[in-house]
Formats: C-alpha cells, structure tokens, sequence
C-alpha cells in the first residue's frame, strides 16, 4: 500500500533529516486492512534510525506528536484501529519543542 508519511516538529531528525518519504507498507499477519498500528510499528522498524523513544511509547506514539491522517487528527478516526488506504498521507508533528 503506498502511502506518504511526513515528520515535522523535529521528528524528521529521526528520520536521517527526511521530513517526506513515500513507501509502501503491507498489513501484517496476513490481515485484509492496514491499520495504524502496524504503521507505527513498520515506521519503528524501517525509518526511525535513532532513539525510537523520542517517537513512540509502547505501541504508540509518545504524548506531544500530533497525528493528523489525511489532515484529520487520528483521535477523530480511531487512533491505532484507525485503517489506512492507498494513497493516504499520515502526518506526525511534534509538539513539544527545547528550550
């Protein structure tokens, strides 16, 4: 399923500096939908080369990112039940900022 993911926040820092990446990412245990769950699990797997804390906390997402899918805020759809389809674009932000 191709889908288009984009950090931003400073996640993308994660990410080798990649704020866009288009992939294509497949539903896990020979499931029909592609849910966020297992696309939080494939993006800790695949495209978060450093401290994957920062990202996620247990099987989700770490408290201050903000996930938008298809520019609808993932608490609206669902969050980790949420199902993806081709062509979505998920947004993670990062609300929390140094100082």
């Amino acid at each position: 399923m191709l889908l288009t993911l984009e950090f931003g926040g400073g996640l993308e820092l994660l990410c080798d500096s990649v704020k866009i990446h288009t992939v294509n990412v497949y539903p896990q245990n020979k499931a029909e939908k592609l849910s966020m769950r297992d696309l939080l699990s494939w993006v800790r797997t695949n495209l978060i080369k450093e401290r994957p804390e920062m990202f996620m906390k247990g099987e989700s997402v770490r408290p201050g990112v903000l996930v938008l899918v298809n520019d609808c805020d993932w608490e609206l759809s669902g969050q980790l039940d949420t199902t993806l389809e081709e062509k979505d674009v998920v947004v993670f932000i990062s609300t929390l900022h140094g100082g």
